[in-house]
């Protein structure tokens, strides 16, 4: 099968694999896309197979990437998804590849990925890296790992930035949510929380990180969604009604 690599020319007319037919993400659909036409045109790159379905990977170099690292000259893989009955077919290995020919086209340094201790919904799958040949070269609280594939001798390792590193922020009395449009589910259920905390009384304070500078300086790794409860990290994963009422009730 082919690969499609997605232009700025051709992404009003190709699928983003995500919510490809999830109607209540329609908006959240609409906003990634446009996030990646801004990104597209400096140097981000969105390769996925010619299928209906969810194999694709996302990479860009460090300097645009929405990642709070110190990273220069790296290329930062930001979404990695092989999906169904296209799991256990090497697809994942030759898109990885196809990042790695680029990068080393491009004089990169390296490649970074961002995973966590376990396996986790919404981040990469550390296991897949490490076989890869991948290593962690840096953590933050509370489970989040920085992986490095080094493509040059003698390279500084990257690392995260101090704001990251401690999964706090300031405390707002309630939940603060930081956010991107990077992933179409966002502002669905997003809506979705904070009416049920605002319901049961909670603050639920939204933050939209739409500019590199903004996700550079977020207090997680995680620039898709990280939520933080009192100034405390909760978790990066976005949930939804019954998982969030948990939430609330954990939390107190």
């Amino acid at each position: 099968m082919d690969f499609i690599t997605l232009t700025v020319d051709n992404l009003d007319d190709e699928h983003i694999c995500c919510a490809i037919s999830d109607k209540k993400s329609k908006s959240g659909y609409l906003a990634k896309k446009n996030w990646l036409k801004k990104q597209i045109e400096n140097g981000y790159v969105f390769t996925k197979l010619n299928v209906r379905a969810k194999v694709f990977i996302e990479y860009c170099p460090s300097e645009i990437a929405y990642l709070p690292v110190q990273a220069p000259n790296y290329m930062v893989v930001n979404c990695f998804w092989v999906s169904g009955k296209y799991k256990g077919n090497g697809y994942g290995k030759q898109l990885l590849n196809k990042c790695i020919e680029d990068s080393r086209q491009k004089g990169k340094d390296g490649i970074i990925v961002l995973c966590s201790d376990k396996k986790r919904p919404f981040m990469s799958d550390k296991k897949f890296f490490v076989n890869q040949g991948f290593e962690t070269c840096d953590t933050s609280e509370p489970y989040f790992e920085l992986l490095y594939l080094p493509l040059k001798d003698q390279i500084k390792k990257p690392e995260f930035l101090p704001i990251a590193r401690e999964g706090v922020c300031d405390d707002n009395g309630g939940f603060k949510v930081f956010y991107s449009n990077q992933c179409p589910y966002m502002e669905y259920y997003i809506d979705l929380q904070s009416k049920l905390a605002e319901d049961s009384g909670y603050i639920y304070e939204k933050v939209l990180i739409d500019s590199q500078d903004k996700a550079i300086k977020n207090p997680s790794p995680f620039t898709i969604y990280s939520l933080f409860y009192k100034g405390k990290f909760v978790t990066q994963e976005l949930t939804a009604e019954k998982k969030f009422i948990k939430i609330m009730d954990q939390v107190e």
